[in-house]
């Protein structure tokens, strides 16, 4: 039997996993264990992710709660030491790019247990944000990457690492919503109760979808500003329903920008659930987003994406894809957003090995490499 442990910590992470999860039920020579960090995690949460997709109840949960990059990067560290001890993996498996990636994926090297990293060699180029630091350097401490695209091969030999380690096998996160997609949460029912009713109304007609929370466009004050009003004028061509993230909140409420969003026709919600947000991604005219794994999701759904970043660490679904880059610039947001409410805006195309198979394909290597792993011991 191999002992492997899977990390999951933050809300992108838990699309990842739970195909991986399920893939791995169906062979019966590992072993998997479940940590939790809690990097982010409520009850609220436990409902609107572990049990909408199915992950079962982590067998630990390091409770490590919010706290700056290097505090909460180190109390992962602390905690998660331990539990390699106690368990005697042989290997830990990491997913994606947030902050308990790399703090598991250090722990395990320097504990000499090997690193398996899902979602490997993504590369924005953009150093200044936190995210490609994770990859980066999960990357180079990882004994086995599984790759979304193939172009993330190129990224991964440049920086020195050799193509016998890595495998390519599509994007686990499709898997999650090819699985989902048909039972998503319907329109009608995530905005029931809003504005008296009357918001379900209001976007028959269709509607555009808006998730922002990267501190490059919520934390300074005259970027949100700009994002904001540009929002109110797309607002005046279509609806706009807005689930906000609480660092967005946050910031809004900060800056005393919450009335330059009340009067305009925008609907704003708390943060949602994954059937939730799949089901107002599938039915939207068009995304602004400047979510990594969003532009993911659009790209599958045929649904035009509109990326309010400068650079995107997942260029396939801008060549491939539905996506187009535009920044925090207003002129060029509402350019795109006329485009495709004239024309209908990019259609893209289904990337290779998105079919929903991605979990599957790496719990069968997985099986093959702890196997052959073992041959090698034994022989040497």
């Amino acid at each position: 039997m191999y002992r492997l442990i899977c990390v999951v910590g933050a809300r992108p992470n838990f699309m990842k996993i739970a195909p991986i999860i399920e893939a791995l039920e169906s062979q019966p020579d590992i072993e998997v264990t479940l940590v939790h960090t809690g990097q982010h995690y409520d009850d609220n949460m436990k409902q609107q992710f572990f049990v909408q997709l199915g992950i079962p109840e982590p067998d630990i949960d390091l409770g490590v709660g919010s706290g700056s990059h290097s505090q909460q990067t180190a109390e992962i560290m602390k905690r998660f030491e331990p539990v390699l001890a106690k368990y005697a993996a042989q290997a830990v498996l990491v997913v994606g790019d947030v902050n308990s990636t790399i703090a598991c994926a250090l722990v395990a090297v320097k504990s000499h247990i090997p690193v398996i990293h899902v979602e490997a060699g993504l590369r924005s180029g953009d150093r200044q944000m936190p995210e490609e630091i994770n990859r980066v350097l999960t990357d180079q401490l990882a004994d086995l990457l599984y790759t979304t695209e193939r172009n993330a091969e190129q990224n991964l030999n440049r920086e020195g690492i050799d193509s016998a380690r890595i495998r390519f096998v599509g994007n686990v996160m499709i898997d999650t919503l090819k699985k989902h997609v048909k039972k998503a949460v319907p329109v009608a029912k995530s905005l029931a109760g809003i504005d008296d009713g009357d918001a379900a109304k209001k976007v028959e007609a269709g509607y555009a979808l808006v998730t922002m929370h990267r501190p490059s466009n919520v934390d300074d004050k005259d970027t949100l500003t700009r994002l904001l009003s540009t929002l109110v004028q797309i607002s005046a061509k279509l609806p706009i329903v807005f689930p906000i993230h609480p660092r967005t909140a946050a910031k809004i409420s900060e800056f005393g920008l919450q009335a330059l969003i009340d009067n305009a026709n925008i609907i704003t919600l708390p943060p949602q659930g994954y059937m939730e947000i799949l089901g107002l991604m599938a039915n939207a005219k068009l995304v602004l987003t400047d979510s990594g794994g969003i532009q993911e999701e659009t790209t599958a759904l045929g649904v035009p994406c509109v990326t309010l970043r400068e650079n995107t660490e997942r260029p396939i679904t801008v060549d491939q894809g539905t996506n187009t880059i535009v920044g925090s610039d207003s002129a060029a947001i509402m350019a795109t957003v006329d485009d495709i409410l004239e024309n209908g805006g990019k259609h893209g195309r289904q990337p290779e090995l998105w079919d929903g198979n991605a979990a599957v394909r790496i719990a069968r290597d997985l099986s093959d490499w702890f196997r052959q792993r073992t041959q090698l011991d034994k022989a040497g």
